[in-house]
């Protein structure tokens, strides 16, 4: 780890630490994770291998954070190697540049037409993760990195899902956020699809807009009854095997309150795009790829993505 020099700890990931550091040769800036994967006596194990291979593949894409390269390093308490994974620098993500509107004297919206660019951003990396059957599983705004000056928004924290399993609970005892979560998720599916990542773009979305979460739940069950509450109640006729899963209840029974209401200042195009995101069922929520296409992003000149 000679190459960089550490500037500063920029938080903890939920596979490790992450350091600000520049690279020493090119003074490029970039992010150190440090994985808490330890090589055994084969060396790394092949699922993290293979994840780390992916990522490096998916990377290629100018809406997911760049995975520069891998170092493993020996460490000093036990002797197992550790990883770094070495990506590319970016000063800011979505929640504080959002946090920075909502704080702003006086508070100041996001304008419309950068709500517009960076939600087709992250379809377009949405898109690419899901083409290559990917999910990502835990969008947030705090895993959107953003470049201010470029306007540009990447996805972050994506794919070490599998080999590193998602912990619930990150280790640093901080509970991992509800608010972006699918209903079919909260509600124990065993069948993850890639509807889960579209149900968290539009929750997303939702906040560009409103500069505040739209289902801020504190646990499981009341993350369920903000969203019914909004959305109304599901019922099997809206989304067959509903209450089959493993963990519904009998629910109060709410009826759907108007969208537009909770997103004031979005336009109806804007509105009927987040409701096809926000569907119940799975299989009718919208695909990253359709989102493109969706009447929302015609005003927008896609020829720059």
């Amino acid at each position: 780890m000679d190459k960089y020099e550490k500037l500063e700890k920029v938080g903890e990931g939920t596979y490790g630490k992450v350091y600000k550091a520049k690279d020493k040769s090119s003074g490029q800036l970039v992010a150190l994770k440090k994985t808490r994967l330890e090589m055994d006596e084969e060396g790394v194990p092949p699922t993290a291998l293979r994840e780390v291979a992916l990522l490096q593949m998916l990377s290629q894409s100018l809406y997911l954070v760049r995975l520069l390269c891998v170092e493993h390093v020996d460490n000093k308490k036990n002797g197992k190697p550790l990883l770094y994974l070495v990506f590319e620098y970016l000063d800011t993500d979505l929640k504080k540049f959002i946090d920075s509107h909502r704080k702003s004297i006086p508070p100041s919206s996001l304008p419309p037409t950068l709500i517009q660019s960076f939600l087709y951003q992250l379809c377009k990396g949405v898109s690419h993760c899901h083409s290559h059957s990917v999910l990502h599983r835990d969008l947030k705004p705090q895993n959107l990195l953003v470049d201010k000056d470029k306007g540009l928004l990447k996805i972050a924290d994506l794919g070490l899902g599998r080999a590193f399993t998602v912990p619930l609970k990150s280790y640093t005892h901080e509970i991992v956020t509800l608010w972006y979560r699918a209903p079919e998720v909260l509600l124990g599916t065993t069948h993850y699809s890639t509807a889960v990542d579209m149900w968290s773009v539009g929750c997303i979305f939702a906040e560009m807009v409103r500069r505040q979460a739209l289902f801020p739940g504190d646990s499981e069950l009341q993350q369920l009854l903000h969203i019914f509450r909004l959305l109304g109640t599901p019922t099997e006729d809206q989304w067959p095997g509903v209450s089959s899963l493993r963990d519904w209840h009998e629910y109060p029974q709410w009826k759907p309150q108007n969208l537009a209401r909770a997103v004031p200042n979005l336009e109806p195009e804007g509105v009927d795009l987040l409701s096809k995101m926000l569907q119940y069922d799975p299989s009718n929520r919208i695909s990253a790829k359709a989102a493109l296409d969706h009447p929302y992003f015609d005003s927008l000149d896609k020829s720059q993505y």
